[in-house]
């Protein structure tokens, strides 16, 4: 198990990021957040299985190749205190 603290910027808010993340999280049984940064960035903390952690980040830089232009990315031991995926306002 790990936790990855990813923030992807570009233009990554308004096209439906936050959700797809959710839904590709709860379909890969993820636990963790995202949300909106006030720089328009996206900031994500997911934890997991590694190998699920890494299908999550493939579907979203599938799916939204176009609109990444950056990803900072980094592992730590996971916290374990999440219950599900959530969408953070």
């Amino acid at each position: 198990m790990k936790q990855a603290h990813i923030i992807y910027s570009g233009f990554v808010q308004g096209v439906g990021f936050r959700f797809m993340t959710q839904k590709f999280a709860e379909q890969l049984n993820l636990k963790g957040w995202v949300k909106n940064l006030s720089n328009g960035s996206v900031e994500i903390i997911v934890e997991g299985p590694e190998s699920q952690i890494a299908s999550l980040i493939q579907k979203l830089e599938e799916h939204f190749k176009s609109y990444i232009h950056y990803k900072e990315m980094g592992f730590s031991s996971p916290d374990g205190h999440f219950t599900d995926f959530r969408i953070v306002y």
